[in-house]
Protein backbone atom coordinates (compact mmCIF):
# COMPACT_ATOMS: atom_id res chain seq x y z
CA UNK A 1 0.00 0.00 0.00
CA UNK A 2 1.41 3.57 -0.86
CA UNK A 3 2.45 5.96 1.84
CA UNK A 4 1.44 9.63 2.13
CA UNK A 5 3.72 12.68 2.97
CA UNK A 6 2.54 16.05 3.27
CA UNK A 7 4.23 18.78 2.91
CA UNK A 8 2.34 22.16 4.16
CA UNK A 9 4.25 25.71 4.62
CA UNK A 10 3.81 28.73 7.26
CA UNK A 11 4.15 32.47 7.51
CA UNK A 12 4.78 32.78 3.75
CA UNK A 13 4.34 31.60 0.56
CA UNK A 14 7.29 30.61 -1.98
CA UNK A 15 9.13 29.51 1.81
CA UNK A 16 11.14 26.61 0.11
CA UNK A 17 8.10 23.96 0.31
CA UNK A 18 8.90 23.06 -3.26
CA UNK A 19 12.22 22.58 -2.49
CA UNK A 20 12.32 20.59 0.25
CA UNK A 21 9.47 18.30 -1.19
CA UNK A 22 11.86 17.57 -4.21
CA UNK A 23 14.51 16.85 -1.46
CA UNK A 24 12.69 14.47 0.39
CA UNK A 25 11.94 13.07 -2.95
CA UNK A 26 15.42 12.76 -3.49
CA UNK A 27 16.41 11.17 -0.23
CA UNK A 28 13.78 8.26 -0.87
CA UNK A 29 14.52 7.51 -4.05
CA UNK A 30 18.12 7.34 -3.19
CA UNK A 31 17.10 4.80 -0.80
CA UNK A 32 15.44 2.50 -3.90
CA UNK A 33 12.07 3.93 -3.34
CA UNK A 34 9.63 4.46 -6.40
CA UNK A 35 8.64 8.36 -5.48
CA UNK A 36 5.75 10.40 -7.31
CA UNK A 37 4.25 14.19 -6.14
CA UNK A 38 1.22 16.14 -6.50
CA UNK A 39 1.31 19.52 -6.18
CA UNK A 40 -2.11 21.01 -4.59
CA UNK A 41 -2.65 25.03 -5.44
CA UNK A 42 -5.81 26.63 -4.28
CA UNK A 43 -6.87 28.52 -6.34
CA UNK A 44 -9.83 28.46 -8.38
CA UNK A 45 -7.99 28.22 -11.96
CA UNK A 46 -8.58 25.07 -13.72
CA UNK A 47 -4.64 24.90 -14.15
CA UNK A 48 -1.57 27.84 -14.10
CA UNK A 49 -2.18 28.37 -18.40
CA UNK A 50 -3.80 31.64 -18.03
CA UNK A 51 -1.68 33.27 -14.94
CA UNK A 52 0.46 36.15 -15.49
CA UNK A 53 3.79 35.21 -14.21
CA UNK A 54 3.94 38.22 -12.17
CA UNK A 55 0.76 36.34 -10.11
CA UNK A 56 2.41 33.33 -10.04
CA UNK A 57 5.97 32.82 -11.62
CA UNK A 58 6.34 30.21 -14.53
CA UNK A 59 3.99 28.16 -16.16
CA UNK A 60 5.77 24.79 -16.29
CA UNK A 61 4.70 22.68 -19.28
CA UNK A 62 4.41 18.72 -18.83
CA UNK A 63 4.47 16.06 -21.48
CA UNK A 64 0.81 15.70 -21.48
CA UNK A 65 0.26 19.23 -22.38
CA UNK A 66 -0.85 19.90 -18.52
CA UNK A 67 0.00 23.84 -18.02
CA UNK A 68 1.01 23.63 -14.28
CA UNK A 69 2.94 25.18 -11.32
CA UNK A 70 6.53 25.59 -11.46
CA UNK A 71 7.17 23.45 -8.56
CA UNK A 72 6.68 20.14 -10.97
CA UNK A 73 9.72 21.77 -12.41
CA UNK A 74 12.01 21.04 -9.24
CA UNK A 75 9.93 17.30 -9.45
CA UNK A 76 11.45 16.76 -12.38
CA UNK A 77 14.91 18.31 -11.80
CA UNK A 78 16.01 16.57 -8.56
CA UNK A 79 14.76 13.54 -9.62
CA UNK A 80 14.84 13.14 -13.56
CA UNK A 81 11.13 11.45 -14.11
CA UNK A 82 8.78 13.02 -15.81
CA UNK A 83 5.48 14.41 -14.18
CA UNK A 84 2.14 15.34 -15.89
CA UNK A 85 -1.26 17.69 -15.84
CA UNK A 86 -2.44 14.66 -12.90
CA UNK A 87 0.21 16.04 -10.85
CA UNK A 88 -1.17 19.57 -10.34
CA UNK A 89 -4.64 20.11 -8.49
CA UNK A 90 -5.95 22.84 -7.73
CA UNK A 91 -9.59 24.24 -6.29
CA UNK A 92 -10.63 24.84 -10.26
CA UNK A 93 -10.06 21.32 -11.46
CA UNK A 94 -11.96 19.86 -7.39
CA UNK A 95 -15.11 22.16 -8.14
CA UNK A 96 -15.61 21.36 -11.93
CA UNK A 97 -15.54 17.67 -11.19
CA UNK A 98 -17.91 17.77 -8.05
CA UNK A 99 -20.58 20.16 -10.20
CA UNK A 100 -20.14 17.58 -13.24
CA UNK A 101 -20.92 15.04 -11.04
CA UNK A 102 -23.72 16.90 -9.39
CA UNK A 103 -25.42 17.89 -12.56
CA UNK A 104 -25.10 13.86 -14.10
CA UNK A 105 -26.97 13.27 -11.31
CA UNK A 106 -24.65 11.00 -9.05
CA UNK A 107 -25.41 13.06 -6.09
CA UNK A 108 -28.97 12.61 -6.41
CA UNK A 109 -30.99 13.57 -3.39
CA UNK A 110 -27.94 14.58 -1.47
CA UNK A 111 -26.94 18.31 -0.25
CA UNK A 112 -23.10 18.79 -1.83
CA UNK A 113 -20.85 20.01 0.54
CA UNK A 114 -17.57 20.50 0.85
CA UNK A 115 -17.48 18.08 3.34
CA UNK A 116 -17.74 15.33 1.90
CA UNK A 117 -17.82 15.52 -1.57
CA UNK A 118 -15.12 17.98 -1.98
CA UNK A 119 -12.67 16.62 0.13
CA UNK A 120 -13.74 13.16 -0.78
CA UNK A 121 -12.61 14.66 -4.48
CA UNK A 122 -9.78 15.81 -3.27
CA UNK A 123 -8.78 12.18 -1.85
CA UNK A 124 -9.55 10.52 -5.26
CA UNK A 125 -7.16 12.54 -6.94
CA UNK A 126 -4.59 12.10 -4.45
CA UNK A 127 -4.55 8.46 -4.84
CA UNK A 128 -4.89 8.71 -8.24
CA UNK A 129 -1.67 9.79 -8.22
CA UNK A 130 -0.40 6.95 -6.51
CA UNK A 131 -1.80 4.60 -8.97
CA UNK A 132 -0.16 6.24 -11.94
CA UNK A 133 3.63 5.05 -11.71
CA UNK A 134 2.62 2.27 -8.61
CA UNK A 135 4.80 4.85 -6.04
CA UNK A 136 5.33 3.48 -2.98
CA UNK A 137 5.35 6.97 -1.66
CA UNK A 138 3.17 9.77 -2.79
CA UNK A 139 4.34 13.38 -1.51
CA UNK A 140 2.05 15.83 -1.64
CA UNK A 141 2.30 19.62 -0.91
CA UNK A 142 -0.06 21.88 -0.46
CA UNK A 143 0.38 25.40 -2.05
CA UNK A 144 0.39 28.53 -0.02
CA UNK A 145 0.31 29.04 3.62
CA UNK A 146 -1.66 27.11 6.77
CA UNK A 147 -4.63 29.69 7.54
CA UNK A 148 -5.19 30.41 3.76
CA UNK A 149 -8.87 30.44 3.89
CA UNK A 150 -9.06 29.12 -0.14
CA UNK A 151 -6.69 25.88 1.10
CA UNK A 152 -8.90 24.92 3.85
CA UNK A 153 -10.91 21.94 2.01
CA UNK A 154 -7.25 20.08 1.37
CA UNK A 155 -5.93 20.02 4.91
CA UNK A 156 -9.57 18.78 6.16
CA UNK A 157 -8.72 16.24 3.24
CA UNK A 158 -5.18 15.63 4.68
CA UNK A 159 -6.76 15.71 8.25
CA UNK A 160 -8.92 12.98 6.93
CA UNK A 161 -6.27 11.20 5.21
CA UNK A 162 -4.58 10.54 8.57
CA UNK A 163 -7.31 8.41 9.37
CA UNK A 164 -7.19 6.30 6.25
CA UNK A 165 -3.81 5.53 4.87
CA UNK A 166 0.16 5.88 6.63
CA UNK A 167 0.47 9.33 6.24
CA UNK A 168 3.17 11.71 7.80
CA UNK A 169 2.86 15.41 7.82
CA UNK A 170 6.08 17.69 7.17
CA UNK A 171 5.72 21.49 8.12
CA UNK A 172 7.88 24.07 6.69
CA UNK A 173 8.14 27.31 8.05
CA UNK A 174 10.22 30.79 8.39
CA UNK A 175 12.73 31.28 10.66
CA UNK A 176 14.24 34.46 10.99
CA UNK A 177 17.59 35.52 11.77
CA UNK A 178 18.24 39.10 13.18
CA UNK A 179 22.03 40.01 11.91
CA UNK A 180 21.65 42.84 14.43
CA UNK A 181 21.75 40.69 17.70
CA UNK A 182 22.55 37.16 16.22
CA UNK A 183 19.27 35.49 17.52
CA UNK A 184 16.90 33.57 14.87
CA UNK A 185 13.19 34.28 15.91
CA UNK A 186 10.83 31.68 16.09
CA UNK A 187 7.33 33.00 17.25
CA UNK A 188 6.13 33.09 13.89
CA UNK A 189 6.85 29.18 13.10
CA UNK A 190 5.21 28.77 16.45
CA UNK A 191 1.79 30.52 15.21
CA UNK A 192 2.16 28.58 11.89
CA UNK A 193 1.83 25.26 13.79
CA UNK A 194 -0.77 26.44 16.22
CA UNK A 195 -2.62 27.66 13.19
CA UNK A 196 -2.05 23.73 11.14
CA UNK A 197 -2.94 22.37 14.80
CA UNK A 198 -6.46 24.11 14.83
CA UNK A 199 -6.90 22.70 10.91
CA UNK A 200 -6.76 19.14 13.28
CA UNK A 201 -2.97 18.37 11.84
CA UNK A 202 0.02 17.84 14.42
CA UNK A 203 2.89 17.93 12.33
CA UNK A 204 5.35 15.14 12.62
CA UNK A 205 8.09 16.82 11.42
CA UNK A 206 9.53 20.66 11.11
CA UNK A 207 11.89 21.90 8.58
CA UNK A 208 13.07 25.17 9.54
CA UNK A 209 13.87 27.42 6.40
CA UNK A 210 16.36 29.73 7.47
CA UNK A 211 19.11 31.91 6.69
CA UNK A 212 21.57 30.03 8.20
CA UNK A 213 21.70 26.99 9.79
CA UNK A 214 19.25 27.24 13.76
CA UNK A 215 21.46 26.50 16.57
CA UNK A 216 20.74 23.41 19.22
CA UNK A 217 18.90 26.05 21.44
CA UNK A 218 16.60 27.01 18.61
CA UNK A 219 16.09 23.49 17.31
CA UNK A 220 14.90 22.47 21.19
CA UNK A 221 12.63 25.52 21.54
CA UNK A 222 11.04 24.30 17.82
CA UNK A 223 10.54 21.03 19.48
CA UNK A 224 9.43 22.44 22.26
CA UNK A 225 6.41 24.20 21.39
CA UNK A 226 5.64 21.94 18.30
CA UNK A 227 5.46 19.31 20.72
CA UNK A 228 7.58 17.00 18.76
CA UNK A 229 11.00 14.94 19.57
CA UNK A 230 14.30 17.17 18.76
CA UNK A 231 15.36 14.65 16.63
CA UNK A 232 12.20 15.73 14.35
CA UNK A 233 13.31 19.12 14.02
CA UNK A 234 15.50 19.74 10.80
CA UNK A 235 16.80 22.92 8.84
CA UNK A 236 17.35 23.77 5.22
CA UNK A 237 19.59 27.22 5.54
CA UNK A 238 20.71 29.13 2.09
CA UNK A 239 22.61 27.70 -0.06
CA UNK A 240 24.41 28.88 -3.41
CA UNK A 241 23.22 25.31 -4.56
CA UNK A 242 19.86 24.45 -4.76
CA UNK A 243 20.83 20.97 -5.48
CA UNK A 244 22.38 20.79 -2.26
CA UNK A 245 19.38 20.73 -0.29
CA UNK A 246 18.54 16.56 -0.53
CA UNK A 247 22.34 16.09 0.93
CA UNK A 248 21.63 18.87 3.50
CA UNK A 249 18.78 17.83 4.82
CA UNK A 250 19.86 14.10 4.72
CA UNK A 251 23.12 14.43 6.92
CA UNK A 252 20.82 15.99 9.57
CA UNK A 253 18.74 12.82 9.44
CA UNK A 254 15.88 13.50 7.40
CA UNK A 255 16.17 10.86 5.39
CA UNK A 256 16.40 7.57 8.47
CA UNK A 257 13.62 10.04 10.61
CA UNK A 258 11.68 9.67 7.58
CA UNK A 259 12.18 5.75 7.24
CA UNK A 260 11.59 5.00 10.41
CA UNK A 261 8.24 6.91 10.97
CA UNK A 262 6.29 5.16 7.57
CA UNK A 263 8.41 1.95 8.60
CA UNK A 264 10.34 1.84 5.42
CA UNK A 265 13.14 -1.02 5.09
CA UNK A 266 15.96 1.20 5.90
CA UNK A 267 18.42 0.88 3.05
CA UNK A 268 21.38 2.56 2.86
CA UNK A 269 21.11 5.66 0.67
CA UNK A 270 23.28 6.68 -2.59
CA UNK A 271 23.52 9.96 -2.91
CA UNK A 272 27.13 9.41 -4.34
CA UNK A 273 26.36 10.79 -8.33
CA UNK A 274 24.41 13.56 -7.01
CA UNK A 275 27.15 14.85 -4.81
CA UNK A 276 29.43 14.70 -7.66
CA UNK A 277 26.87 16.77 -9.86
CA UNK A 278 26.14 19.35 -6.94
CA UNK A 279 30.17 20.08 -6.76
CA UNK A 280 30.36 21.09 -10.47
CA UNK A 281 27.71 23.32 -9.58
CA UNK A 282 30.95 25.31 -7.33
CA UNK A 283 33.05 26.10 -10.20
CA UNK A 284 36.16 28.37 -10.21
CA UNK A 285 36.13 28.28 -13.90
CA UNK A 286 35.81 31.07 -16.03
CA UNK A 287 32.87 34.19 -15.28
CA UNK A 288 30.33 33.97 -18.63
CA UNK A 289 27.90 36.51 -18.92
CA UNK A 290 24.18 35.39 -20.59
CA UNK A 291 22.00 38.29 -21.14
CA UNK A 292 18.10 37.03 -20.79
CA UNK A 293 16.13 39.88 -22.67
CA UNK A 294 12.09 39.63 -21.62
CA UNK A 295 9.12 41.27 -19.96
CA UNK A 296 9.26 39.38 -16.97
CA UNK A 297 12.13 39.77 -15.49
CA UNK A 298 11.08 42.10 -12.32
CA UNK A 299 10.10 38.59 -10.57
CA UNK A 300 12.77 36.55 -12.32
CA UNK A 301 10.68 32.99 -11.14
CA UNK A 302 8.77 33.75 -14.22
CA UNK A 303 12.01 32.26 -15.81
CA UNK A 304 13.20 29.41 -13.22
CA UNK A 305 13.67 26.89 -15.94
CA UNK A 306 15.68 28.80 -18.30
CA UNK A 307 17.30 30.06 -15.18
CA UNK A 308 18.10 26.24 -13.82
CA UNK A 309 18.88 25.50 -17.74
CA UNK A 310 21.57 27.94 -17.98
CA UNK A 311 23.24 26.67 -14.55
CA UNK A 312 23.27 23.37 -15.93
CA UNK A 313 24.76 23.78 -19.08
CA UNK A 314 27.30 26.12 -17.02
CA UNK A 315 28.08 23.61 -14.22
CA UNK A 316 28.87 21.24 -17.68
CA UNK A 317 31.54 23.32 -19.15
CA UNK A 318 33.09 23.79 -15.64
CA UNK A 319 32.05 27.73 -15.93
CA UNK A 320 30.82 29.87 -13.60
CA UNK A 321 27.37 31.58 -14.39
CA UNK A 322 25.98 35.24 -14.46
CA UNK A 323 22.74 36.23 -15.72
CA UNK A 324 22.11 39.90 -16.67
CA UNK A 325 18.29 40.35 -16.49
CA UNK A 326 17.60 42.68 -19.59
CA UNK A 327 13.79 44.62 -19.53
CA UNK A 328 12.73 44.04 -23.66
CA UNK A 329 10.79 47.30 -22.52
CA UNK A 330 13.32 49.29 -21.63
CA UNK A 331 15.39 48.40 -23.98
CA UNK A 332 12.57 49.89 -26.41
CA UNK A 333 12.82 53.18 -24.98
CA UNK A 334 16.53 53.17 -25.74
CA UNK A 335 17.56 52.36 -22.17
CA UNK A 336 21.50 52.70 -21.84
CA UNK A 337 21.55 50.59 -18.57
CA UNK A 338 19.42 48.46 -20.53
CA UNK A 339 21.67 47.65 -24.17
CA UNK A 340 24.17 48.09 -22.06
CA UNK A 341 23.76 44.87 -20.63
CA UNK A 342 23.25 42.93 -24.04
CA UNK A 343 26.87 44.70 -25.23
CA UNK A 344 28.42 43.32 -22.20
CA UNK A 345 27.12 40.25 -21.90
CA UNK A 346 28.48 37.10 -23.62
CA UNK A 347 25.27 35.65 -25.04
CA UNK A 348 21.83 36.52 -25.71
CA UNK A 349 18.80 35.15 -24.85
CA UNK A 350 15.30 35.38 -25.62
CA UNK A 351 12.56 33.70 -24.18
CA UNK A 352 8.94 32.81 -24.57
CA UNK A 353 6.16 35.40 -23.74
CA UNK A 354 2.89 36.77 -25.33
CA UNK A 355 1.50 39.83 -26.31
CA UNK A 356 3.19 42.97 -28.10
CA UNK A 357 4.12 44.79 -24.67
CA UNK A 358 7.96 44.35 -24.93
CA UNK A 359 8.09 42.62 -28.30
CA UNK A 360 10.01 45.44 -30.18
CA UNK A 361 12.59 45.70 -27.62
CA UNK A 362 13.49 41.79 -28.09
CA UNK A 363 13.70 42.20 -31.78
CA UNK A 364 16.41 44.92 -30.77
CA UNK A 365 18.01 42.49 -28.93
CA UNK A 366 18.25 40.06 -31.81
CA UNK A 367 19.35 42.29 -34.63
CA UNK A 368 22.12 43.31 -31.77
CA UNK A 369 23.08 39.59 -31.53
CA UNK A 370 22.47 39.19 -35.32
CA UNK A 371 24.96 42.51 -36.13
CA UNK A 372 27.57 41.92 -34.10
CA UNK A 373 27.32 38.05 -33.98
CA UNK A 374 27.29 37.42 -30.32
CA UNK A 375 26.03 34.06 -29.88
CA UNK A 376 22.22 33.94 -29.71
CA UNK A 377 19.21 31.17 -28.50
CA UNK A 378 15.55 32.04 -28.90
CA UNK A 379 12.79 30.24 -27.02
CA UNK A 380 9.26 29.90 -28.78
CA UNK A 381 8.40 33.81 -28.98
CA UNK A 382 12.03 33.96 -29.43
CA UNK A 383 11.94 32.30 -32.48
CA UNK A 384 9.21 34.54 -33.78
CA UNK A 385 10.98 37.43 -32.84
CA UNK A 386 14.40 36.17 -34.62
CA UNK A 387 12.30 35.72 -37.87
CA UNK A 388 10.32 39.48 -37.45
CA UNK A 389 13.66 40.88 -37.53
CA UNK A 390 15.19 39.12 -40.19
CA UNK A 391 12.48 39.67 -42.37
CA UNK A 392 12.67 43.20 -42.04
CA UNK A 393 16.36 43.75 -41.78
CA UNK A 394 17.59 41.09 -44.07
CA UNK A 395 15.11 40.77 -46.30
CA UNK A 396 13.63 44.37 -46.53
CA UNK A 397 10.66 43.54 -45.64
CA UNK A 398 9.57 46.59 -44.35
CA UNK A 399 6.42 46.83 -41.30
CA UNK A 400 6.81 42.60 -41.25
CA UNK A 401 5.45 41.11 -37.79
CA UNK A 402 3.40 38.78 -36.30
CA UNK A 403 -0.57 39.16 -36.48
CA UNK A 404 -0.76 38.76 -32.84
CA UNK A 405 0.98 42.50 -32.53
CA UNK A 406 -0.71 43.68 -35.69
CA UNK A 407 -3.73 43.04 -37.44
CA UNK A 408 -2.75 44.54 -41.16
CA UNK A 409 1.07 44.22 -41.03
CA UNK A 410 1.70 43.72 -44.70
CA UNK A 411 3.94 41.15 -44.26
CA UNK A 412 2.59 38.26 -41.57
CA UNK A 413 5.75 36.38 -41.47
CA UNK A 414 3.99 35.09 -37.65
CA UNK A 415 0.89 34.29 -38.34
CA UNK A 416 -1.95 32.34 -36.50
CA UNK A 417 -2.18 28.70 -36.30
CA UNK A 418 -5.12 27.46 -39.16
CA UNK A 419 -6.02 25.13 -36.19
CA UNK A 420 -6.30 28.10 -33.70
CA UNK A 421 -8.56 30.39 -35.74
CA UNK A 422 -12.23 28.86 -34.47
CA UNK A 423 -10.56 28.31 -30.59
CA UNK A 424 -13.19 30.92 -28.27
CA UNK A 425 -11.74 29.25 -25.38
CA UNK A 426 -8.12 30.56 -23.61
CA UNK A 427 -7.95 28.36 -21.47
CA UNK A 428 -5.50 24.68 -22.33
CA UNK A 429 -6.36 25.68 -25.97
CA UNK A 430 -2.77 26.01 -27.49
CA UNK A 431 -0.39 23.63 -28.94
CA UNK A 432 0.21 22.25 -25.95
CA UNK A 433 3.09 19.40 -24.46
CA UNK A 434 6.03 16.79 -26.19
CA UNK A 435 5.57 16.58 -29.70
CA UNK A 436 7.95 15.12 -32.59
CA UNK A 437 10.58 17.01 -34.14
CA UNK A 438 12.90 16.44 -37.50
CA UNK A 439 16.42 17.56 -37.46
CA UNK A 440 17.67 17.95 -40.81
CA UNK A 441 21.45 16.13 -40.88
CA UNK A 442 24.20 18.89 -41.32
CA UNK A 443 22.87 21.43 -39.24
CA UNK A 444 23.85 23.23 -36.39
CA UNK A 445 20.74 21.32 -34.65
CA UNK A 446 21.85 18.23 -35.56
CA UNK A 447 25.66 18.66 -34.35
CA UNK A 448 24.14 19.39 -31.02
CA UNK A 449 21.10 16.45 -30.54
CA UNK A 450 23.28 14.08 -32.78
CA UNK A 451 19.70 12.54 -33.69
CA UNK A 452 17.41 13.49 -36.86
CA UNK A 453 14.11 12.77 -34.32
CA UNK A 454 13.77 14.11 -30.92
CA UNK A 455 10.35 15.03 -28.94
CA UNK A 456 10.00 18.85 -26.90
CA UNK A 457 7.46 20.30 -25.09
CA UNK A 458 5.64 23.20 -27.04
CA UNK A 459 3.18 26.22 -25.39
CA UNK A 460 2.12 28.49 -28.30
CA UNK A 461 -0.35 29.44 -30.85
CA UNK A 462 1.42 31.70 -33.57
CA UNK A 463 4.05 29.79 -36.05
CA UNK A 464 6.02 31.04 -39.18
CA UNK A 465 3.52 31.42 -42.03
CA UNK A 466 4.28 28.75 -44.40
CA UNK A 467 3.40 31.25 -47.30
CA UNK A 468 7.16 33.02 -46.52
CA UNK A 469 8.90 30.27 -45.87
CA UNK A 470 10.59 30.04 -49.69
CA UNK A 471 11.40 33.84 -48.85
CA UNK A 472 13.09 33.20 -45.44
CA UNK A 473 15.16 30.22 -46.36
CA UNK A 474 16.07 32.01 -50.24
CA UNK A 475 17.73 34.57 -47.81
CA UNK A 476 19.74 32.40 -45.93
CA UNK A 477 17.56 31.34 -42.78
CA UNK A 478 18.12 27.82 -42.03
CA UNK A 479 15.16 25.67 -40.96
CA UNK A 480 16.83 22.82 -39.43
CA UNK A 481 13.80 21.62 -37.68
CA UNK A 482 10.35 21.07 -38.85
CA UNK A 483 7.39 19.04 -37.63
CA UNK A 484 7.04 15.62 -39.25
CA UNK A 485 4.90 16.76 -42.02
CA UNK A 486 7.31 19.38 -43.10
CA UNK A 487 4.77 22.35 -42.28
CA UNK A 488 5.91 23.78 -39.29
CA UNK A 489 9.39 25.21 -38.36
CA UNK A 490 10.47 23.89 -35.14
CA UNK A 491 14.09 24.85 -35.16
CA UNK A 492 15.58 28.23 -37.21
CA UNK A 493 19.64 29.31 -37.52
CA UNK A 494 22.19 31.64 -39.39
CA UNK A 495 25.05 29.01 -40.32
CA UNK A 496 27.33 32.44 -41.12
CA UNK A 497 26.71 33.17 -37.40
CA UNK A 498 29.15 31.39 -34.73
CA UNK A 499 25.89 30.48 -32.78
CA UNK A 500 22.56 32.11 -33.98
CA UNK A 501 19.87 29.20 -33.19
CA UNK A 502 16.26 29.39 -31.84
CA UNK A 503 13.60 26.92 -31.28
CA UNK A 504 9.96 27.04 -31.42
CA UNK A 505 9.20 24.44 -28.49
CA UNK A 506 10.73 25.31 -25.29
CA UNK A 507 14.06 23.35 -24.35
CA UNK A 508 14.24 24.48 -21.06
CA UNK A 509 12.01 22.06 -19.41
CA UNK A 510 13.72 18.86 -20.23
CA UNK A 511 17.23 20.45 -18.90
CA UNK A 512 18.54 17.98 -15.30
CA UNK A 513 21.51 19.04 -13.81
CA UNK A 514 24.33 16.53 -15.04
CA UNK A 515 22.47 16.25 -18.57
CA UNK A 516 22.07 19.75 -20.13
CA UNK A 517 19.73 20.90 -22.78
CA UNK A 518 21.44 20.46 -25.44
CA UNK A 519 20.78 24.52 -27.35
CA UNK A 520 21.67 25.63 -23.86
CA UNK A 521 24.94 23.79 -23.26
CA UNK A 522 25.83 24.84 -27.03
CA UNK A 523 25.24 28.33 -26.26
CA UNK A 524 27.71 28.35 -22.90
CA UNK A 525 30.14 26.95 -24.99
CA UNK A 526 29.70 29.36 -27.65
CA UNK A 527 29.93 32.05 -25.17
CA UNK A 528 32.87 30.94 -23.66
CA UNK A 529 35.02 31.47 -26.46
CA UNK A 530 33.61 34.79 -26.55
CA UNK A 531 34.83 35.15 -22.99
CA UNK A 532 38.27 33.83 -24.48
CA UNK A 533 38.28 36.01 -27.49
CA UNK A 534 37.67 39.09 -25.36
CA UNK A 535 40.82 38.15 -22.67
CA UNK A 536 43.23 37.90 -25.68
CA UNK A 537 41.96 41.71 -26.87
CA UNK A 538 42.31 42.92 -23.60
CA UNK A 539 45.75 41.06 -23.19
CA UNK A 540 47.34 42.68 -26.90
CA UNK A 541 46.20 46.16 -25.76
Amino acid sequence: MPKYIFVTGGVISSVGKGTVAASIGKILQSRGYNVDFLKIDPYVNVDAGTLNPYSHGEVFVTDDGGETDLDLGWYERFLDIPMSRLNNLTTGQVFQEVIRRERAGEYLGQCVQIVTHVTDEIKRRIRLVAERRGADIIIVEIGGTVGDIEAQPFYEAARQMKLEEETLFVHVSLVIYLETTGEFKTKALQHSVNELRRAGIQPDIIVARSQRIIDEATRRKIALFGTLPKEAVFCSYDTDVIYEVPLILDQQGLGDFIVKHLSLSNTQPDLSEWRRIVETFKSNGPLVKIAVCGKYTALTDSYISIKEALKHASAYHNARLEILWVDAEKVERDSIEEISKLEEAHGILVPGGFGKRGSEGKIIAINLARTQDKPFLGICFGLQMAVVEFARNVLGLKGANSTEHDQDTPHPVIDLMPEQRQTEQKGGTMRLGSLPVVIKKGTLAYRLYESELIHQRHRHRYEVNPAYHQKLTGAGLVFSGLSPDGNRVEIIELPSKKYFIATQYHPEFKSRPGKPEPVFRGLIAAALAEVKIRDMQVKVQ
